[in-house]
């Protein structure tokens, strides 16, 4: 395990995801759901417009731990993720990540996962095992 992570330890990303991005996430993962997608048929949702993929928003804690903290080598082992508010396309998130655990028994960190809007509402809430 890498010696100087330590409780307490964070790194964010702030990003705005664009309709190119989201158009990109549903080919990719095939999640073409109309509320990500149609404008006409967002509009009428509860949300009334389209939203981003709440599984490409939580992909910025999966770069964040894998390059950043821990960082290279890390491997996810689990994550929970808790979905609080909807973020819209062209709206600015912070995603950070926290170390909240280090196993002394074995290279194992828990972090907490947090996405939160410029106007600072939480979205996504949740934590990480990895193998470091």
């Amino acid at each position: 395990m890498k010696k100087d992570l330590k409780v307490g330890d964070s790194v964010s990303i702030s990003k705005v995801f664009s309709d190119l991005e989201v158009r990109q996430f549903a080919e990719i993962s095939g999640d073409t759901n109309p509320i990500h997608l149609d404008e006409a048929y967002a509009c009428e949702s509860f949300f009334g417009q389209r939203i981003v993929h709440g599984m490409l928003l939580a992909s910025l804690f999966s770069g964040l731990m894998g390059v950043k903290l821990p960082g290279e080598g890390a491997i996810y082992l689990g994550q929970t993720l808790n979905f609080k508010a909807p973020v819209m396309i062209g709206e600015r998130v912070t995603a950070s990540v926290e170390i909240i655990n280090i196993r002394q028994d074995k290279p194992i960190v828990k972090v907490r996962t947090l996405c939160i809007n410029d106007q600072g509402q939480v979205v996504i809430d949740g934590e990480a095992v990895l193998k470091v």
